[in-house]
């Protein structure tokens, strides 16, 4: 008997279907067999059905492997041909072409109820706005959501949102012709020929009339008013009372005016009113602060009640400053939190991640360093449990209320309109010091800048001193209050000791330097001296010499280690976390404690359980390498090393131990205290200077409390205790005091202009980059407000300043006093030349004759007594002649501003009996220096003219020096009427620096050009002259001040313009700054895009391998220098001198234009140290060889290849846009190939 083949029972042999049941989501099951052929689809009682559930499996195995030419077998060629013509052979359809996408739906359907009962009693179709806005051309939140892949990151081609605090435009605005649109005459100076076209039109037709410039639609129609009746009069007047707006609509000039007062609801016009109403009241503090200091001195007592049922509870009671920080999440404000590493700050995250989840929002917590981001992952996952993590490598549950990134990937979020920004209620910085760090410092200030208004800020500081100012720049840039709160007091407070002890005898030599109130006892620092002192000593009687360098050896550090860390163990202060500026320092002091053994049978146990269990997801090979058998060993005895150079699982498995306290002893560099909240009971610091890039230099004070706040753990410890080795001798007294009282650094702006921002903003029309630089925190001293404020008040002052009269003899009265301007200037500036430089000075001693012109006096011959010593404020005492009755320096005699000494050069001669004062003169009273000295005896006449200001002696006759003096003075003045010989800067003083030169030649244009100008005779010249002055002070201060609010004064805007220029000679923007497509490429990537995106475009990766070019583009994530040269294939030595060539042409373009990096700085940026390492690793090479390959430590190795694996995503992104798929399948096999065993082990938090 035959057997039958009977398929197998499917979904569609089962008499089941479902039908919904309207929008509330009730289903009824429906069991009659559907007929045959039919899928099974979900059916609905709404129109449009549910969306199919699943797409069919044949349409996909049909995209993939028939219409995608990538998929076609290579060998089996017939078949494939076969298939292929199928494909190839169908009716040729041209309207299929054609197709365009549907337009959006202009309305939808909305519900009418009944009010009491909530019944439905019928739909309204309501017409929607703004249907036409998405992504891909607006900024507003109102745009449709892009499609759901791109929800996450954005798209390159996506805008961004409206950033808080840049302005839309108001109608006002939109209802003012711009500049360009003023008054076009339509009849004359038409443009004739198009632009590309050889010929025009000829616009000259003498016969037809040429029609009014305002004639318009309405116009025409209100002529034919009488014919037709175009608005019956009631409809009229219901139209009128519905736009809230006079009875009748008034004719006006054209239709815009009418559609816009027709398109303003009456409901916003009583809001306008409302807004104007209350804007008085805000208006006398214009120049608001932002930024709100909060008061956490006194206790917050009504906390409870303002908050009956918060949205977190913690264990413990708050402390005051976390009180008012909960209070303002409440009340959905932006808070700034400043205090030390221990005081709490995650309270404040956390609370405001738990608001969020209330609310149904989200929030976005950015850290600065990857390992930070795991582990309040770990935390924040453990409390609140709907939380995401998103690293350049790694992505979970990114559809979390809260997610954790760094702040680089929010930053391409925000430039790429990632959807997740509709619903941030919140942004945590945690960190926020990290500004300061020069290389991405910048990102912080683009997220600030770039955040939508509808997101608060949290920031999270260490304790900073200008808080409030950086606040204030937050708050002005987003038009939004800051409250800043701020506290230094710690929870656990610390006490600084110097330890001078070098074996058991001396190991208790400990000195308390510094104590937990914060008193600095030089007690303790002298005692400390003393004691190294005497072993020196002895140690010098025995040797002969004196071992002075800072430097000392090996064995010497490991006697000081071995006695600090027996004495500590002693007096329980473990764990301790002992800080070494130096990778192989830590190394070396770890190694050479062998002897020390610090841990318990249990703990080692424990310890060696968790080591275990935590490389357990390690390949077999990979648990054998080196550090990881050497850290093993060192764990069971409760000690370890935490440095960049470490594996990072193994990093993570030492912090794990250390929070347990299972690790006693922990030698790190600074990255430890960074953010990883470690807190010890003892830190101890091996040395106090470092070496940051460039040289060694102490630590500063915000770097040492950064580090010395790990110790101290709270609700463990009383007090921290902070540890200062004296090796080689005691460290300065001076050196010591600013380290542990000194301020801590200041938040410093590190904003710069790079290619991907400025290729970012302009994609976007409506974002200017001069906006962004406008808002950097590093042009925060531009203080707009006020100045917009004083323009207007100069605006209306030079409109009230009464007309001047230019007539007849005055009509060069304003190019005169533009003469007499520059005059002044320049005479200011030779006479400070000439009063500032050695020969100068050398003339200006006693007894030498001046010309004194000052409010008082004018041409005025005086003579110097004394000279002050001071030689910033330098002032010279000088006898001066005088009109009797003018003696006090009241400032009455000519006009101060006039300068009438510049243009009249005779001397001062008293037309009454002369008499004389003693004045001190500043440098700018003395307008010259002449030839002539007298012989006088200062001390008599200064103190003779003392004694007779006293009132008792005020009518003595003056002394007998006082009397030859003045009438020497009188006599110079008689003989030399006109003009008196002055020492000339250039010949005399012999002063030759081309600015005094050309000075002095100008001068003397300037005086001769002011003897031709008429203005000088006219009789009412002063009164003019002084209203021209008048006038033009106001305009000068007023053009100043629009100098300073344009853009021309921004620092950065000659950079961005050179860089503009860079962009444009490579082609990624047109002359008119659109971005063409290298510029789209370059968006993608984000660090060397320049470089990257050349090399995509001159094909330098298409010659290479997989392998290959994931090892070429090591360069461009490896920083270090190594010793090892490494052995390469050929073609990938042509690789890397392609990268080195085009490398250089960018750096000579930089130069060429403008930007101050040499080609050799540009070039140098760029190490390929690793070249060999990572090709080996992607060849599949195991671990433990690659690191006999090179000198650079696992660890380093390990974080350039997963930071490699970001680039080749960028990369593999960057060639979808180019459309070179071969490209991107061949970054594809690269990242596969390096994406293995220990370099891409998921981290011990996320799991």
């Amino acid at each position: 008997m035959e057997r039958t083949d009977v398929p197998s029972v499917g979904p569609l042999d089962l008499p089941l279907s479902l039908l919904e049941m309207g929008c509330s989501g009730r289903f009824e099951l429906i069991t009659h067999p559907l007929p045959h052929g039919q899928p099974l689809a979900p059916q609905s009682t709404l129109p449009h059905g549910l969306p199919p559930t699943s797409v069919s499996l044949e349409t996909e195995v049909e995209k993939q492997f028939l219409r995608d030419p990538a998929w076609l077998p290579i060998h089996d060629t017939d078949a494939a041909f076969h298939k292929f013509l199928k494909v190839t052979q169908r009716d040729v359809r041209v309207d299929s072409l054609l197709s365009c996408t549907p337009s959006p739906l202009h309305s939808s359907l909305s519900v009418v109820r009944d009010p009491t009962t909530g019944m439905l009693l019928d739909f309204t179709e309501v017409l929607l706005e703004d249907t036409g806005l998405s992504a891909k051309n607006s900024l507003s939140l109102q745009r449709q959501p892009g499609p759901p892949s791109e929800s996450l990151r954005g798209s390159n081609t996506n805008y961004p949102f409206l950033p808080g605090g840049m302005e839309e435009l108001t109608l006002d605005q939109i209802k003012k012709k711009s500049e360009l649109e003023e008054d076009i005459d339509f009849e004359n100076g038409l443009l004739r020929v198009p632009p590309g076209l050889k010929t025009g039109i000829d616009f000259s037709d003498k016969d037809a009339k040429t029609a009014k410039a305002d004639v318009n639609l309405m116009s025409l129609l209100s002529t034919f008013d009488d014919i037709i009746d175009l608005q019956p009069e009631a409809e009229e007047k219901e139209k009128g009372r519905g736009s809230g707006e006079a009875p009748k609509l008034a004719r006006t000039n054209s239709l815009e005016d009418l559609g816009i007062k027709d398109a303003v609801p009456s409901p916003s016009t009583s809001e306008k009113g409302k807004e104007v109403k209350s804007k008085p009241a805000e208006d006398p503090e214009e120049n608001k602060k932002w930024a709100i200091p909060v008061n956490i001195t006194s206790p917050c007592a009504d906390f409870y009640k303002r908050i009956p049922n918060p949205a977190f509870k913690w264990p413990f009671e708050l402390d005051v400053f976390q009180k008012q920080a909960v209070l303002r999440l409440e009340a959905h404000d932006s808070v700034f939190v400043a205090a030390h590493t221990s005081a709490g700050k995650t309270v404040v995250a956390e609370y405001a991640i738990a608001l969020s989840q209330k609310h149904m929002t989200r929030t976005i917590y950015t850290s600065p360093i990857k390992a930070l981001s795991n582990q309040k992952f770990r935390d924040f996952k453990n409390t609140f449990g709907d939380v995401g993590l998103l690293t350049g490598d790694v992505q979970i549950s990114p559809e979390s209320s809260c997610l954790i990134m760094t702040t680089e990937i929010l930053r391409s979020m925000l430039y790429n309109g990632s959807e997740v920004i509709r619903d941030l209620e919140w942004v945590i910085f945690d960190e926020v010091h990290y500004i300061n760090d020069a290389e991405r410092g910048v990102v912080w200030e683009e997220v600030l800048i770039m955040l939508p208004e509808h997101v608060s800020i949290i920031l999270l500081s260490a304790t900073v001193p200008n808080a409030l100012e950086f606040s204030e720049w937050i708050g002005r840039i987003k038009k939004r209050h800051i409250y800043v709160i701020s506290t230094v007091k710690r929870p656990v407070p610390l006490e600084h000791y110097l330890y001078t002890g070098n074996s058991t005898k001396t190991q208790k030599e400990m000195f308390l330097l510094l104590d937990a109130t914060g008193n600095f006892l030089t007690k303790g620092y002298y005692a400390a001296i003393d004691a190294k002192k005497e072993r020196t000593s002895k140690h010098a009687q025995s040797f002969g010499t004196k071992n002075t360098s800072q430097n000392t050896s090996a064995n010497q550090d490991r006697a000081v280690w071995l006695s600090l860390l027996h004495y500590l163990s002693q007096r329980q202060q473990t764990p301790v976390v002992a800080f070494t500026f130096s990778r192989t320092r830590c190394d070396e002091n770890a190694r050479s404690l062998t002897s020390m053994d610090l841990t318990t049978s249990v703990e080692k146990a424990e310890i060696h359980s968790f080591f275990q269990k935590s490389l357990s997801r390690l390949r077999g090979g990979d648990r054998q390498l080196p550090q990881i058998l050497l850290m093993r060993d060192l764990l069971k005895r409760g000690i370890a090393v935490h440095h960049s150079g470490i594996l990072p699982i193994l990093k993570e498995v030492i912090e794990m131990l250390f929070s347990r306290g299972l690790v006693k002893v922990l030698f790190a560099t600074e990255t430890f205290a960074m953010g990883v909240n470690m807190p010890a009971r003892t830190v101890v610091f091996d040395s106090i200077r470092k070496h940051d890039g460039t040289g060694f230099r102490n630590l500063l004070p915000g770097e040492y409390i950064q580090m010395a706040g790990r110790a101290g753990r709270r609700g463990l410890d009383p007090t921290g205790t902070v540890i200062i080795l004296c090796k080689a001798g005691v460290h300065d007294m001076g050196d010591l005091h600013v380290m542990l009282l000194g301020k801590p650094t200041v938040l410093q702006s590190q904003f710069r202009l790079t290619y991907t921002m400025i290729l970012n903003l302009l994609r976007v029309e409506a974002l200017r980059v001069t906006d962004m630089m406008r808002r950097s925190f590093s042009e925060n001293h531009r203080d707009t407000q006020t100045h917009e404020k004083r323009i207007r008040q100069l605006k209306q002052t030079v409109s009230s300043l009464p007309p001047l009269d230019t007539e007849g003899q005055l009509s060069d009265l304003v190019p005169y006093y533009h003469t007499v301007t520059e005059l002044r200037i320049t005479a200011e500036a030779l006479q400070r030349a000439t009063l500032e430089s050695v020969n100068g000075l050398k003339a200006l001693s006693v007894g030498r004759v001046v010309l004194v012109n000052n409010k008082q006096h004018l041409n005025a011959l005086g003579v110097i007594l004394q000279v002050s010593s001071d030689s910033v404020n330098r002032t010279f005492t000088a006898l001066i002649i005088c009109e009797k009755g003018n003696e006090e320096a009241e400032g009455n005699g000519p006009n101060a501003n006039a300068f009438p000494h510049l243009y009249n050069t005779a001397l001062f001669i008293p037309e009454g009996p002369c008499s004389h004062t003693v004045q001190k003169l500043k440098l700018q009273d003395i307008s010259a220096i002449t030839v002539k000295t007298l012989k006088v005896i200062p001390d008599r006449i200064i103190d003779n003219y003392n004694k007779r200001q006293q009132p008792r002696f005020r009518l003595d006759p003056p002394g007998q020096a006082i009397s030859t003096a003045t009438q020497e003075l009188l006599r110079l003045a008689e003989a030399n009427p006109g003009r008196i010989a002055t020492l000339d800067p250039v010949n005399d003083l012999q002063l030759k620096s081309v600015d005094v030169v050309e000075g002095s030649m100008r001068l003397r244009v300037l005086q001769d050009g002011l003897k031709d100008f008429n203005c000088i005779h006219s009789p009412t010249f002063s009164e003019q002259y002084a209203r021209v002055q008048e006038r033009m002070s106001v305009q000068e201060e007023l053009d100043k001040l629009l100098f300073l609010v344009s853009d021309q004064s921004l620092s950065l805007l000659p950079e961005y313009h050179q860089r503009i220029k860079v962009l444009q000679s490579l082609q990624y923007v047109d002359g008119g700054g659109a971005v063409q497509l290298k510029g789209r490429v370059a968006c993608q990537i984000s660090s060397h895009e320049l470089l990257l995106t050349e090399l995509l475009f001159e094909n330098a990766l298409s010659p290479l391998a997989p392998e290959e070019s994931a090892a070429l583009l090591s360069c461009l994530v490896f920083q270090q220098n190594t010793q090892v040269e490494p052995h390469i294939t050929n073609t990938l030595q042509e690789g890397i001198d392609r990268v080195l060539s085009v490398a250089q042409r960018i750096g000579e373009l930089q130069r060429d234009c403008g930007i101050a990096q040499t080609a050799e700085d540009f070039v140098g940026q760029f190490k390929f140290g690793l070249t060999e390492v990572v090709y080996c690793w992607a060849r599949g090479m195991p671990f433990a060889e690659i690191a006999q390959l090179t000198d650079v430590q696992e660890g380093t190795v390990v974080r350039c290849i997963q930071r490699l694996d970001e680039v080749l995503k960028e990369v593999r992104q960057a060639a979808r846009i180019i459309g070179d798929s071969v490209l991107g399948s061949k970054m594809e096999k690269a990242s596969l190939a390096i994406r293995r065993d220990i370099v891409f082990t998921a981290s011990l938090y996320t799991h």
